[in-house]
This record gives C-alpha cells, sequence and structure tokens, in this order.
C-alpha cells in the first residue's frame, strides 16, 4: 500500500468516501478512518482540529479520493 501525503490545499472538505462501514470492535469508519466523534464534529472543528485528524488518517493510508463530501 502506498501512502500519500496531501497537502493542506489540495485536501477536500472530508474525507468521506461515501463507504460508511463502523467497525463494531474499533468505532472507526471503514471508509474514511475517522472515528463516530470525528465524524459527528467534523463539520464544526476548525482547520486547527482536523489537521491530526488528516494526518493520521494519511499515516494510516487512508487516501482522499477527492470527493468533495460536506459530512
Amino acid at each position: 500500500m502506498t501512502i500519500r501525503s496531501t497537502s493542506y490545499a489540495a485536501r477536500p472538505v472530508s474525507p468521506c468516501v461515501q463507504i460508511c462501514q463502523i467497525e463494531p470492535s474499533t468505532s472507526i469508519c471503514e471508509g474514511c478512518g475517522r472515528t463516530l466523534d470525528e465524524i459527528a464534529c467534523w463539520g464544526s472543528m476548525t482547520e486547527a482540529e482536523k489537521a491530526p485528524v488528516w494526518e493520521r488518517l494519511e499515516s494510516e493510508g487512508y487516501v482522499c479520493n477527492g470527493q468533495d463530501s460536506t459530512d
């Protein structure tokens, strides 16, 4: 698996890839890699609050597909 760093300017509004399946044992979405809390709060989070989430998603191999979701 190739991990690709996405520059801040190139990031979409949301890491959502519209494959919304929560893994019961971890409470993490199998599509985007976010926790339920991150998904629920995403729209009200500041860019500074989102930055560490983006970094974790990128380091774990979740690569955004360029969709401009707004969840």
